[in-house]
């Protein structure tokens, strides 16, 4: 266990304590960014429990049959540990007081490489790892930069996390004050000219998604990076064209490739964050059918039984 001189919620003293997490990985310049601007505002107790190695778009997977390994690294001004699990674990074990001897104010995930809108928040690691705090009862936020490449650079990282700062403290204020609302967490998405943005919108989940298909390859080296906006990093050829004598009896190689987009128009995390606006998105974790799926199974259902026996 870290070293701590309280065993309260919160334990920072006078400052709330706030945990952050992320995907990919500890050393992650988003992370590291993040880190460094919590710290050198000198408003918070900062503790770091993320991965040690990338976990982009693993979702809310959870390491269940193995232990996971949990190694103190140095990061200036922050008690911080890299963790073998995933950012879902790295949250649970955070918050559990098994690691850290209190449980923080605030959980905040990221800064993660790629926006996080739409469908995608399903896939993202980030928002898995402020979901995980949400089912702990403790507040959460995950914050995404919409990392384009030849236009982004790791500065853009700090931007986005000085842009942070009001959203976090504005929270943290309201928690103090017993105000904030329990029943969700937030999700945060900066646009890719952070410094020229157009202020605060508040967004709702909309359904945009890259469409995504296979093509076989010849090597597990072929392909690009993907980042958790599902696009690929670097415009690396897929070769398509494969030597079927070399893989005859051999495992077949398959890699992802963007196949096209979905875009859903209107005030939507997606499309809003394309205008230039940090989106503020309140989330939740259940996942009920829209009204008209509902009204259709609930007449559907009572014939399912007769269906089936007129077939037998």
């Amino acid at each position: 266990m870290a070293d701590d001189s309280t065993t309260s919620r919160g334990g920072g003293g006078d400052l709330p304590t706030v945990m952050v997490t992320n995907d990919d990985g500890i050393d992650a310049p988003g992370l590291r960014a993040l880190v460094h601007v919590l710290v050198s505002s000198n408003r918070f107790h900062v503790l770091v429990c993320a991965p040690d190695s990338e976990k982009s778009a693993v979702s809310h997977s959870i390491t269940w049959r193995n232990a996971i390994s949990a190694k103190q690294v140095d990061m200036s001004g922050a008690t911080a540990f890299a963790v073998s699990g995933t950012p879902a674990d790295c949250t649970s074990l955070g918050v559990s007081k098994a690691l850290f001897p209190s449980v923080p104010d605030l959980v905040i995930s990221g800064i993660n490489k790629g926006s996080n809108c739409g469908y995608h928040i399903i896939y993202s690691g980030t928002v898995a790892g402020a979901r995980e705090a949400f089912f702990n009862e403790v507040p959460s936020v995950s914050l995404s930069y919409d990392w384009v490449g030849g236009r982004s650079n790791v500065n853009d990282f700090t931007l986005a996390a000085e842009a942070s700062l009001p959203i976090i403290c504005a929270v943290l204020a309201d928690i103090k004050k017993k105000t904030y609302p329990r029943n969700c967490f937030v999700n945060v998405d900066f646009p890719t000219d952070v410094v020229n943005n157009k202020g605060y919108r508040l967004t709702k989940q909309g359904k945009s998604i890259v469409r995504m298909g296979w093509t076989q390859v010849t090597s597990e080296a072929e392909g690009g990076k993907m980042l958790s906006t599902m696009e690929m990093e670097t415009s690396a050829s897929l070769d398509s064209e494969t030597d079927s004598s070399s893989t005859k009896h051999q495992n077949l190689l398959f890699k992802r490739e963007v196949r096209g987009s979905q875009v859903e128009e209107g005030e939507t995390d997606y499309c809003s964050l394309q205008e230039g606006y940090i989106t503020v998105t309140p989330l939740g974790v259940l996942s009920p059918a829209d009204i008209d799926s509902r009204d259709y199974f609930k007449q559907w259902l009572p014939g399912v039984a007769k269906c089936f026996s007129s077939a037998l």
